[in-house]
């Protein structure tokens, strides 16, 4: 706790400790007279991704929990969403965006591999595809990991092949 001097104490969430305020950079332009939309272009964004998911699989990764120590999600666009955050400060910022900074946050640390390959496949036998948003309220440097094949486990994956039974195989 800190003390304002003057006007008595002010109770200060630790997670505000670590908020660390910054201006992301703005993502770089497409050349000059190419189509952002190209074939190099997309390419090169799917190669991007793939380094950016296997680097997601191998790091450990803040999630945090409710009162049932459940990891804390969002539905949108038909997609539950499960938080994690690469850091304190990330989650700080989480806090600090929803006005909950008051509050403790409880959170467990996981591999990503373990988030996606295990986590996400129980969240989405609920009934809802499940994925993951990495870094929710820090501008311009999260990332989601949506519930497809190749990111998490073909039962778990809303593009997966299903037989005329609807029975995915």
């Amino acid at each position: 706790m800190e003390s304002s001097g003057e006007t008595g104490d002010i109770r200060r969430s630790r997670l505000s400790d670590y908020a660390e305020m910054s201006t992301p950079e703005p993502p770089p332009a497409p050349p000059a007279g190419r189509d952002p939309l190209s074939s190099d272009v997309v390419a090169r964004g799917r190669r991007e991704f793939a380094v950016l998911l296997g680097e997601f699989r191998r790091t450990a990764v803040l999630v945090p929990t409710d009162e049932d120590d459940a990891p804390l999600v969002a539905d949108f666009g038909g997609i539950r969403w499960i938080y994690a955050f690469s850091n304190e400060s990330a989650l700080a910022r989480f806090a600090i965006a929803r006005g909950e900074v008051g509050r403790e946050w409880p959170y467990q640390r996981l591999l990503g591999a373990r988030l996606l390959d295990a986590t996400v496949p129980t969240v989405s036998a609920a009934g809802v595809p499940c994925g993951v948003a990495l870094d929710v309220g820090t501008e311009g440097e999260g990332a989601l990991f949506p519930p497809v094949s190749g990111i998490v486990p073909e039962a778990a994956a809303v593009d997966a092949d299903t037989d005329t039974d609807g029975i995915r195989g």
